[in-house]
């Protein structure tokens, strides 16, 4: 039956050429290639957004989670009251904020 598949046999000395060191440093490459590309971008996108959440004040004119635009009636905690157009409020999280839009770009619209 051996006439498709060769028997394997078992180099006795393939794992004795790797040391130790070789064995630890690929995964500590591995880390810091994952921190650097991965970890380390998210955490500061992190940071500004919630420095930009933080920041937010009555009269900022925000985009929120949904695509609404709209201008920052009063703050609540955790939530803002958001005022879409002259008759409609929403309560939003301030979490969901997704970006601050200079002064004046509602009316321009």
């Amino acid at each position: 039956m051996s006439f498709f598949i060769q028997a394997a046999h078992a180099a006795p000395d393939a794992a004795a050429g790797a040391s130790f060191l070789g064995q630890i440093l690929l995964p500590v490459a591995f880390f810091a290639i994952f921190y650097f590309i991965v970890i380390r971008p998210q955490s500061k996108r992190a940071k500004e957004h919630r420095a930009m959440v933080d920041a937010l004040k009555v009269g900022s004119e925000v985009i929120f989670a949904g695509g609404l635009m709209g201008r920052v009636k009063k703050i609540e905690g955790n939530y803002a009251v958001v005022s879409l157009n002259s008759t409609n409020d929403v309560k939003i999280q301030r979490a969901s904020v997704i970006s601050v839009l200079p002064v004046g770009t509602i009316d321009s619209v």
